[in-house]
């Protein structure tokens, strides 16, 4: 995945940055007159609450009008609401450009002419120590002023007053950010953000669809390159540019702009049409993973309690690991009946960065896959990690196969449960393009027949979203790190599984008998010291 640029890197190049001149106003704009401002600019200024947020097409204007309610609000007296505004852009230059437009304004508005300041601002780093950097401001006889900063969360929290963060999808740490802010709101502080769409799964857009749902008190303000033409932004561009507005001018200039994207039709409508692009070449459309989710399936997920916790006395290690499976597993496991369906299980092998994932799950009467069960392990000594998952196979009901990565050093453990379950219910796998061809095509299918359902978890949607096309197949690229919910590294751990539990779906199976846990003896230590076993008899096997 591309690293998002920092507050210190040029913003990416778009084609219709060379179509529309920038924000930065005549000397002579009055903005306070009669039809400067277009619709969705006087929208967004007259809306004042405090939380604000523009989801919007590019060079449609918002910074611009929020750049004039700035810079009203700076000049006001604190009897007449007047603030402080802290704008964080997602370069320096865009800091600069902001404040120059403020300066401009209050000349006109306030009849003060303010001075752009240079000033050393302290950006505090995460390991506690701190930089100097170069940021800009305008102060006001009013006694506030506008003031550009870097993106640094740590940099926020101490502040107080207004917070507009711009182009906040290209921001670094945007989330964190975000998080930051929320803090003014405790006195009485307001935010505005603003931002093209930089991707589905970019945490500004992961915003306002928690803000549609009710889970934010955001106000958002919905801005398309086509509502800021109707709105009048051809006839801005003819009054920055000094170009005669015609009605044929009009149409070339929009389809100027439309066919500057050339072929890229996903990023043409991301930018000037605000629809997220879904990613190049990704396997999954987001749309498809979150129809396949269900709130009632379920992730389970384990990490060493301790930081000395593979040091521990082999004893010590197994109870601790076995409680927890009696606790948090076995309730969902006793809900998995025979005439659910035969269960497969598909897993992939994480030690110390990645996590290793068990998917458990069946085929119905009606061919649909089933992952009512995915378990996590983070962190896991290499011991327990065989212990769950010789816990887990030993009360599947009906178990038709495991397929298990044995990559690297998941390969001992492959070997280990192919010995003891037998080759027929555990395939070692080694994933080759021969072996992607084959699988994926059906695991895309799955997802877009709407075939196939797993839990409702932001880590497993995002690890699918990591699958992508490489050489013709689908797979997950190797150098590919996100970070999950718990602040741990990814490689798309889940993803992998839930591709191996899909093939594991598709071997043939042969049902001549079969015992319930109930029925069979407790005790056995290689089977998880008081566990029981429910096998599923097969052709050759008993």
């Amino acid at each position: 995945m591309a690293e998002l640029p920092s507050i210190h890197d040029a913003p990416p190049r778009s084609p219709v940055d060379d179509q529309i001149p920038g924000m930065l106003p005549p000397e002579d704009l009055d903005p306070l007159a009669e039809g400067i401002l277009m619709a969705h600019q006087r929208a967004w200024v007259e809306d004042q609450s405090p939380l604000k947020l523009a989801e919007k097409g590019r060079r449609t204007g918002v910074t611009f009008a929020e750049a004039l309610d700035s810079t009203l609000i700076a000049a006001a007296s604190r009897a007449a609401g007047g603030d402080h505004t802290w704008y964080i852009g997602d370069t320096k230059d865009k800091g600069l450009e902001f404040i120059s437009v403020c300066a401009r304004f209050a000349k006109s508005i306030a009849r003060e002419l303010v001075d752009i300041e240079e000033f050393l601002f302290e950006d505090k780093q995460p390991d506690g120590t701190s930089r100097f950097i170069n940021s800009y401001r305008i102060r006001f006889a009013s006694g506030f002023q506008i003031a550009a900063l870097s993106s640094n969360p740590a940099n926020i929290r101490g502040l107080q007053g207004r917070v507009v963060i711009d182009e906040a999808a290209f921001h670094r740490n945007v989330a964190a950010v975000i998080d930051a802010c929320n803090a003014l709101l405790i006195w009485g502080g307001v935010i505005r953000i603003i931002s093209t769409h930089n991707g589905a799964l970019n945490p500004f857009n992961e915003l306002i669809k928690e803000t549609r749902e009710g889970r934010y008190d955001y106000r958002i303000h919905r801005i398309t390159f086509d509502d800021a033409v109707q709105n009048g932004l051809y006839e801005r561009v003819c009054l920055i540019r000094g170009w005669e507005a015609t009605p044929e001018g009009k149409r070339d200039w929009y389809a100027r702009v439309r066919r500057s994207y050339g072929t890229r039709v996903e990023a043409m409508r991301e930018e000037l049409d605000a629809i997220p692009r879904e990613g190049e070449g990704v396997l999954l459309p987001l749309a498809w993973i979150e129809a396949a989710s269900r709130a009632d399936y379920v992730v389970k997920r384990w990490e060493a309690p301790s930081t000395g916790f593979l040091d521990l006395p082999e004893q010590y290690r197994r109870a601790e690991m076995l409680d927890w499976l009696e606790r948090e597993l076995a309730p969902v496991i006793k809900t998995f009946t025979p005439e659910l369906g035969p269960f497969a299980l598909g897993e992939d092998f994480g030690m110390r960065q990645d996590r290793t994932s068990f998917v458990i799950g069946y085929t119905a009467q009606d061919l649909s896959r089933h992952v009512p069960l995915i378990v996590e392990l983070r962190q896991c000594p290499y011991d327990q990690q065989k212990q769950a998952l010789y816990w887990i196979v030993d009360r599947l009901p009906r178990f038709q196969k495991g397929i298990l990565d044995a990559n690297g050093n998941g390969m001992a453990l492959a070997q280990e449960a192919r010995q003891k379950f037998g080759p027929d219910m555990i395939t070692e796998l080694i994933a080759t393009d021969a072996w992607h061809r084959e699988f994926t095509p059906g695991f895309r299918s799955a997802f877009e027949d709407r075939t196939i359902f797993i839990p409702a978890d932001r880590d497993v949607r995002d690890d699918l979203r990591q699958i992508t096309m490489i050489g013709g197949v689908g797979k997950v690229p190797r150098d590919v790190r996100t970070k999950g919910t718990d602040g741990g590294k990814r490689h798309a751990d889940t993803a992998v599984a839930l591709m191996n539990f899909y093939a594991a779906t598709q071997a043939e199976s042969f049902d001549y008998g079969y015992r319930a846990a109930s029925d069979l003896r407790a005790g056995d230590r290689d089977h998880d010291d008081r566990a029981g076993t429910a096998r599923f008899a097969r052709k050759g096997a008993w």
